[in-house]
């Protein structure tokens, strides 16, 4: 069986991380960390938005910052159909 993140990877989707900036809901001048890691689209990124939509409606610590970086593991030069063999003894 074909994983599924191999699957999103050919129909252009690429490993996408966001630092994610927030403050604690108790001590707004303390600043917290979260690392959030998943396949998305660029440059929309609409996992990421809904992720972020998703925090702003749900948890407590208002968001202050994100930093976004992309790479696309799988490029469409790297896969070619063969259509032969070549055996070299």
């Amino acid at each position: 069986m074909v994983s599924t993140d191999f699957i999103r990877q050919l129909e252009g989707y690429g490993l996408t991380t966001a630092r994610i900036l927030y403050r604690m809901p108790d001590h707004r001048s303390v600043l917290q960390t979260y690392i959030w890691q998943q396949y998305d689209l660029a440059p929309r990124f609409p996992v990421l938005l809904d992720f972020l939509a998703f925090w702003e409606r749900e948890l407590d610590g208002p968001l202050h910052s994100v930093t976004v970086s992309h790479a696309r593991l799988i490029r469409p030069a790297e896969i070619r159909a063969l259509n032969g063999v070549l055996t070299l003894h």
